[in-house]
């Protein structure tokens, strides 16, 4: 077209200066620049061929040159790139810069000279150089595009080298700021001014490589996408082009990319990126690459690469088919990586294995491929958006030395410290396997053991130490979830002893447990610790560490969550100390003193000595307490040496132990021995030494069983109690005299108050006498705290001094209460009310301490702590915690009080005049300052206040219930602000509980029905709701309901669950208790019962201690509360009738509100908890109750049930039918039901019939029955339904063998039918799935295996049976939990627990779902795939001229994409899903466009997932339904023939019609089709024929078909024309 419009210029005038001044008048358009340089181009071609017009023309072209064509660039400079355009739209100006400097290019070349061309050159370059954010330089790269085929290589060689120089640092990104501007230059000059300048060859070609290839390139600094764009658009360039002898001298000129690392790093950088395009690109570089070396047939190695490796790349014509079978599957690899589809990929990982095969060489076991190429394609799965995949691929890479042993390279180990490591970070790899029980240790997680421990096993004893080193150090690197991190230190725990790690590496460690501190999963964590540890003492090279890095290593473990005395782990650490105890590196403190072998003991010694020796800085009073860290070591330390030494002598008894640990302790128990006579101690030494003594006490008792008989506790007791006397007169002293006096001596008075009360639990241990020093020191400490508090009441102005001595007596009362009421044996006076108790009784409730003025505060501060006083106590926060605290102790005290005195309380509420103790006997008036004190107390000192309020509501609900309602208001506010805080929620839950949910409580207020009842209704739903979000909240409360239910069988009354009876709704919704867990919650879950199933193998289940907060045990304590009811007692069977009717409601209820249910949904569950806790209640309830329900029951087994809840009815009626046949009657009624109301729920009753062995064997005479049973069933046999025709025969022939047993003569009439039927199923011919499911339900362990009675037990109802019948593990509870539960302990006769018969050993599987699955089980088990899915992968051998405009045809050029001439419309269509798919078929068969109604369409979520990124490689046109006629009508003026997809009168067959090339299909709404004004646009109607009855296709399919009969035409078409 562009040659017949300059032809026809030309004919009107031969005049070419005319025609050209005549082009350059008037406004710049792209149309008329075009048309210029069509002129000029064909001018061009005559002047070549001869026909010009002589001198007139090169004048003429530079008139155009410097008069049209650089004025109208220069104009269009003006604009930045990448910025806004207040003029020409940017694909307009676009358009006119492609033109003018087309046109300029053929000035050049007519002007007859290579001045203009190097002029406009030197002025381009100088634009180019300013950089892409400077105006101009979008036109600059026009202007060199144009005429750099112009320049004359020798002449011009350094014009070009600059011009290389500046385009390739402009394509690189070096001056792109931001991501946008920085890719639009990279395609821009790849595209359009990097192909022209390597055509010059010579210097520019240097110049672009040496750019390319220059070091400060490298992908670690420069942008790889752009890198990777500019060497696939050079590609032909840059890699030697195969041919004769001269393309071979020439090839020795330019460059070689293949032979160049720098290359082969950025394209193995480029195939891990994230972006498809860029992976796309480096993947073609590699596979043409490999094409040219293949077709070259010549050896080539890259150049030399740091280390010893083998090179990147290299080629070997005499390993050819080697070489080509390696790169092809690798590149099959890659390429298939990119569909991110598991099924299609799985196939294809056989051949990694295989790329391992020809990588190493088998005669000396080195690499002959570098080890790289393989990491990355591991690391494309590792980084891939498919979890699946990512799981596949690091399973994959940890299964490597399973099979094989691969040579040791550094890239190995950098790549498992890097992306192996960050992908094991993904805490859903570590799911259980299907089908794999519960409490299993992770496959991946014993992979990835086993995988460390073979590698490192096999590393070079040089490197080990390091790589362990990093490892460790990764793993401080980031934040970990709680599983990563145990797996990791489970697999570092079993890596071979050796000598690896020194200070270094404890430090590491220390570290990584720091890491695990931050995991909310405090069993998950304590296990990470105890294996960390574990790590430690199986790496650690003893000798570079001293005993005082161990020490402090040690201390970073958690006691209470990991290394606990008498554990295993405390064992092996001692054995290990043993061991090594004198190879230690001396430590510091040891070689001050002159040792300079250092052995644990003398450690210890010297420990010891330096804690309790007082330093020169510590004459002064210190204000603050010292820190607890030194205590806990050196205690740790001590009772490490005495167990150590133990080990040693194990023979030599309790002697050998006293001796020992009084060489450690002398210096301690000579300073306690001091405490009372010498005043003169300094303050931080006894502070010191109390703090080691309670550690040492805390530390010291062992956990386990074992803890009765430890010889060190008893020595350590004895050693303690000798110093009782003097530590007891030290602490009263101090309590007393008023030598607390500053804010921060409180927390001395904790630190005396824990000691005291340490000392009061061991006198009690070994029994109270009377004479007992401790017994002195508590009666002077009561009669001491109550004569302060009586005295600073007497008004005076407070001081600081005397408030914090208040507060001190207040706390010493609560301590010495709490003793008391936890120990009767401290009762220090009779029931009658003492001193103590009228003291307390007339205390002013919640009395705050008034806080003192400033000046006061520092009277009464040692000077050296004047300051740190002032500032603590003159904070608002500081002081307000203060009097927390004393109204927390007062309260304390009263419930010590409210405990002791509760029978005097007065139930009617009414005020006594003259009470004698006035907190107890007025009751109301505590009740309201307890409400007050809840409103002041922070949540973690409330507990007091809430055991005062379980002893004074039960008195006042019925008298003052609104009162009593506010305190469940309250209560249960503080109980829901507090849901995510760990520490002190589960104490306060338990008090709240057993406040609110008190018998008494329960028991008032279900009898006067009141608010009040309601209320604990409404409390307990929001418990139950709470449970959703904090797993154990629930168990809480039915454990604590359970518990004050039960009531022991020999003592039970009639009313004993009269209380429980109006709360049943609690056991209800315990019996089907449990929420659809996420999947990382259940993954913690499973992590859980692993450790816990570890026992006493993992410290951390013995040291901690298990809460059974799991959902099951919710259930569990529902389910033992049924077990232990009594039929025969009335209250138990009101209750277990209630409960029942409740159960079936239910169920009735979750049918209807969702019809139908996915198995495994919450639906499913909660129906199928309903029918087990039915199971356990049936044998409790008589015929009268049953015969009120047997017809719900009976109705339940019509519903749609999933088969677990299928088999639990069958199991109901078979149960309820054996022990009252009186109901078989109305169980004959249900197949009497109309057809279409029984449809497929017959195959229940049929089932049911398959063991009337079952039924009738209490019946005398069967004969009846069978013969009704019989006459049933063979009305079922003949049924359409193949599912039903098969439980038929199935009940058929088991009713037949039992008749033929009884020799009955009247069913000699039905033997031929039956023998015929039988015979018929029995002798099916062929393999169909007929006979198969004939046989498989057979052996179905329903028919085959279960007995209703025998197997009727605990196992049987919630293991077995959900196992069997496919139920998700979540819903299996083992019968071990069953028995691990002892809240609610089951009678010693119990039988109901284990199943005897053969049905636990049975494997799961319905037999209607045997053959899912069982071909790809054979398929994954091939080691080679014959052929796997390839995805069409559309690089041409050789890339075209990349004119990098990013339009889409472009784009799709690039990716040597052929484009057709259909466009497709497709405005009329609402749906995304439509849209997305329609998108994603016109790019598959290369449609030219698809116009869309609105471009807002493709951010929809629907439209990606069906396109999976087609609009990205499309040409979308956005034209809406108003606009469709115009658009119409456009089309047609250029040459486009209107089809529309629609059934009309005139419309033609598809299968008839012959598309035109130029051909647009217009596609109808998806219900109104294609309106009638359009219809009248059309050029021609095509239908697609029909055979069925509905009337219409989706239009998506119609398309789709419609695209494809065009495709397949014009292939044809094409086809027939080439020669």
């Amino acid at each position: 077209m562009e040659g017949v419009l300059a032809e026809a210029l030309l004919s009107q005038s031969r005049d070419p200066r005319a025609l050209l001044g005549a082009l350059c008048q008037g406004e710049a358009s792209a149309e008329r620049v075009e048309t210029l340089r069509f002129l000029l181009q064909r001018l061009e071609d005559e002047e070549a061929r001869g026909g010009g017009g002589a001198g007139a023309l090169p004048e003429a072209a530079r008139e155009v040159a410097a008069g049209y064509l650089l004025p109208l660039l220069r104009s269009l400079r003006g604009r930045p790139a990448g910025g806004p355009d207040p003029g020409l739209p940017p694909r307009h100006r676009r358009r006119v810069l492609r033109a003018a400097g087309a046109a300029l290019r053929s000035c050049a070349r007519l002007a007859g000279g290579p001045q203009l061309a190097a002029a406009l050159a030197e002025e381009a370059l100088r634009d180019l150089l300013a950089g892409w954010r400077a105006p101009g330089a979008e036109a600059a790269v026009e202007v060199l595009a144009a005429v750099g085929p112009c320049l004359r290589p020798r002449e011009d060689g350094p014009l070009l080298e600059r011009v290389a120089r500046a385009a390739v640092a402009l394509a690189l990104g070096g001056d792109g700021d931001e991501a946008g501007p920085a890719e639009d230059a990279a395609a821009l000059v790849a595209g359009r001014l990097l192909p022209v300048l390597v055509q010059c060859g010579g210097a520019a070609l240097r110049a672009v490589w040496g750019g390319l290839a220059a070091p400060g390139t490298s992908p670690g600094s420069g942008r790889v996408e752009e890198k990777l764009l500019v060497l696939s658009a050079l590609a032909e360039k840059l890699l030697p082009e195969p041919g004769g002898d001269r393309a071979h001298s020439a090839r020795e000129a330019g460059p070689d990319a293949r032979r160049c690392w720098r290359f082969w790093r950025t394209v193995q950088t480029g195939l891990g990126q994230a972006d498809a395009l860029t992976r796309k690109r480096a993947r073609y570089l590699l596979q043409r690459a490999v094409e040219v070396s293949a077709e070259l047939g010549t050896d080539c190695t890259c150049g030399p690469l740091e280390g010893n490796g083998p090179s990147l790349f290299w080629w070997s014509e005499k390993k050819k088919d080697e070489l080509l079978k390696f790169w092809e599957n690798y590149i099959l690899i890659m390429e298939t990586l990119e569909g991110n589809q598991i099924h299609v990929i799985k196939p294809v990982l056989p051949k990694l294995n295989n790329l391992f095969e020809y990588a190493v060489s088998e005669e000396n076991g080195c690499w002959l491929f570098h080890p790289s190429w393989h990491m990355c394609i591991y690391k494309r799965m590792f980084e891939s958006e498919n979890k699946i995949l990512t799981k596949e691929g690091v399973i994959h890479f940890l299964e490597l030395y399973e099979t094989k042993i691969l040579p040791f390279s550094p890239e190995f180990s950098e790549f498992i410290i890097g992306p192996l490591m960050d992908a094991l970070s993904e805490s859903s790899l570590y799911s259980r396997s299907p089908g794999q029980p519960i409490g299993s240790c992770s496959p991946l997680g014993l992979k990835l053991q086993k995988f460390l421990v073979t590698y490192i096993s096999l590393l070079p004893g040089d490197i080990k130490s390091n790589f362990l080193l990093k490892f460790i150090r990764k793993m401080t690197s980031r934040h970990w979830c709680a599983v990563p991190i145990l797996f990791l230190s489970k697999a570092l725990a079993n890596v071979p002893k050796y000598k690896a790690l020194g200070v270094d590496g404890l430090l590491a460690l220390r570290d990584v447990i720091h890491c695990t501190m931050i995991t909310h999963q405090i069993l998950l964590r304590g296990a990470a610790q105890c294996y960390l540890l574990q790590t430690a003492m199986n790496l650690l090279d003893v000798e570079k560490v001293s005993l005082s890095d161990v020490s402090t290593f040690l201390m970073s473990l958690r006691q209470e969550e990991s290394l606990g005395r008498g554990t295993s782990l405390w064992t092996e650490l001692c054995d290990w100390l043993r061991v090594n105890e004198s190879y230690f590196k001396p430590s510091p403190m040891c070689s001050s003193i002159g040792l300079h072998k250092t052995s644990l003991n003398a450690y210890v010694k010297s420990l010891i000595q330096e804690y309790v020796k007082s330093s020169a800085w510590e004459t002064g009073e210190n204000c603050f307490l010292p820190d607890w860290f030194e205590a806990k070591l050196v205690s740790l330390m001590v009772l490490l040496a005495v167990d150590v030494e133990g080990m040693k002598t194990q023979y030599s008894g309790k002697q050998r132990t006293e001796n020992v640990l009084r060489i450690f302790l002398d210096p301690l128990l000579d300073v306690l021995m001091k405490f009372g006579t010498n005043a003169y101690l300094p303050l931080l030494k006894t502070d010191r030494c109390l703090q080691l003594l309670l550690k040492l006490l805390n530390t010291c008792r062992l956990k386990g069983s074992s803890a009765q008989d430890d010889e060190v506790f008893t020595v350590l007791q004895n050693f303690v109690m000798s110093t009782t006397e003097s530590i007891s007169e030290f602490i009263l002293r101090r309590l007393t005299m008023n030598e607390l006096n500053s804010v921060s001596d409180l927390d001395r008075c904790h630190l005396y108050l824990m000691v005291l009360t340490e000392l009061i639990n061991l006198h009690l241990k070994v029994g109270w006498k009377r004479g007992n020093p401790i017994w002195r020191v508590i009666s002077l400490l009561k009669n001491a705290s109550i004569q302060h508090l009586q005295e600073m009441d007497s008004g005076q102005e407070p001081t600081l001094g005397s408030q914090i001595q208040r507060a001190v007596s207040m706390a010493a009362l609560a301590m010495v209460c709490e003793a008391i009421d936890q120990k009767p044996e401290l009762q220090l006076d009779s029931l009658h009310a003492g001193p103590l108790e009228s003291f307390l009784s007339s205390l002013q409730l919640n009395q705050t301490l008034q806080k003192p003025h400033a000046e006061e505060q520092s009277s009464y501060a040692h000077p050296s702590e004047c300051t740190s006083v002032l500032e603590e106590s003159s904070s608002s926060q500081g002081w307000g915690k203060i009097v927390a605290q004393y109204i927390h102790d007062q309260w304390v005290c009263l419930s010590f009080l409210l405990k002791k005195y509760h029978t005097l309380i007065p139930s009617t509420g009414s005020e006594i005049v003259e009470p004698l103790l006035p907190a107890v006997q007025m009751p109301i008036r505590t009740l309201q300052s307890a409400l007050e004190a809840l409103t002041v107390l922070s949540s973690d000192q409330v507990l007091p206040v809430f055991h005062c309020l379980k002893v004074l509501v039960p008195k006042l609900l019925t008298s003052s219930e609104s009162l009593c309602m506010e305190s469940f208001d309250m209560a249960w506010k503080i109980i829901s602000s507090l849901s995510n805080t760990q520490l002190i929620f589960w104490p306060n839950l338990k008090a709240f509980v057993q406040f609110v949910f008190d018998n008494k409580i329960l028991t008032i207020a279900a009898k006067i029905k009141g608010q009040a009842y309601f209320k604990i209704k409404e409390i307990m739903y929001k418990i139950i709701e709470m449970s959703a979000i904090k797993t154990g909240v629930f168990n809480t409360l039915i454990s604590y309901c359970c518990q004050s239910w039960i009531v022991s069988a020999s003592n039970v009354s009639q009313g004993s669950l009269s209380s429980a009876k109006n709360y049943s709704e609690l056991i209800l919704e315990a019996c089907i208790f449990g929420t659809v867990f996420r999947r990382d919650q259940r993954l913690v879950q499973d992590v859980q019962t692993f450790i816990e199933n570890l026992g006493h193998d993992c410290a951390a289940n013995i040291v901690m201690e298990n809460t059974k907060r799991e959902d099951h045990y919710v259930r569990i304590c529902a389910i033992k509360f049924l077990c232990l009811l009594d039929g025969s007692n009335m209250s138990h069977k009101l209750f277990m009738e209630d409960l029942a009717i409740k159960l079936l409601d239910k169920d009735e209820f979750v049918s209807k509100s969702k019809k139908r249910y996915y198995v495994n949904s919450l639906q499913h569950r909660v129906k199928n908890r309903v029918w087990q806790t039915l199971l356990v209640l049936f044998p409790r309830l008589d015929q009268n109750f049953l015969n009120g329900i047997i017809d719900r029951i009976f109705q339940a087994g019509f519903t749609n049930n999933q088969a677990s809840i299928k088999y639990f009815i069958e199991w109901i009626i078979i149960l309820i039918l054996h022990k009252f046949p009186q109901f078989l009657p109305k169980f004959w009624d249900c197949f009497s039901y109309g057809e279409e109301n029984l449809k497929t729920s017959i195959c229940t009753f049929l089932a049911v019939l398959s063991h009337l062995d079952v039924v009738t064997q209490n019946i005398p005479e069967k004969n009846l029955i069978l013969k009704q049973a019989l006459i049933v069933v063979l009305q079922w046999c003949f049924n359409h339904n193949f599912s039903v025709r098969l439980y038929a025969l199935v009940a058929l022939k088991k009713l037949w063998t039992a008749c033929k047993v009884l020799s009955v003569e009247e069913f000699d009439a039905l033997t031929p039918v039956i023998e015929s039927s039988l015979h018929q199923v029995e002798s099916m011919h062929g393999a169909g799935n007929a006979k198969k499911n004939w046989q498989r339900i057979q052996e179905h362990f329903f028919f085959a295996t279960f007995h209703p009675l025998k197997d009727y037990c605990l196992e049987t109802i919630f293991y077995i049976l959900p196992r069997l019948s496919g139920l998700i593990e979540d819903e299996w509870i083992t019968i071990d939990k069953f028995t691990r539960f002892t809240d609610v302990p089951l009678d010693a006769g119990f039988q109901w627990y284990l199943s005897q018969t053969q049905l636990s050993k049975l494997k799961p599987g319905d037999w209607s779902q045997q053959d899912i699955g069982t071909n790809l089980v054979e398929a994954d088990n091939q080691a080679e795939w014959t052929d796997v899915q390839k995805k069409i992968i559309p690089w041409n051998n050789r890339v075209p001229d990349l004119d990098l405009e990013l339009l889409f045809q472009d784009r799709a050029a690039r990716l040597g994409k052929s484009i057709s001439r259909l466009i497709v419309v497709a405005s009329l269509i609402d749906k995304p899903t439509n849209l997305g798919g329609l998108c994603r078929t016109c790019e598959v068969f290369g449609a030219s466009a698809l116009v869309v109604g609105s471009l807002q369409c493709i951010s929809d979520k629907q439209f990606q997932h069906l396109s999976v990124s087609a609009e990205q490689w499309l040409p979308l046109v956005e034209v809406k339904p108003p606009h469709l006629i115009d658009y119409l009508q456009q089309k047609k003026t250029e040459g486009y023939t209107i089809i529309g997809v629609e059934q009309t009168a005139k419309s033609l067959d598809l299968t008839q019609y012959c598309f035109p090339e130029k051909s647009l299909l217009l596609l109808g709404n998806e219900r109104e089709g294609i309106p009638a004004n359009l219809i009248q646009q059309l050029d021609v109607c095509v239908e697609i024929p029909q055979q069925g009855i509905i009337r219409s296709l989706n239009v998506h399919v119609s398309g789709a078909l419609l695209i494809w009969e065009y495709t397949r035409q014009q292939l044809l078409l094409q086809g027939d024309t080439k020669p």
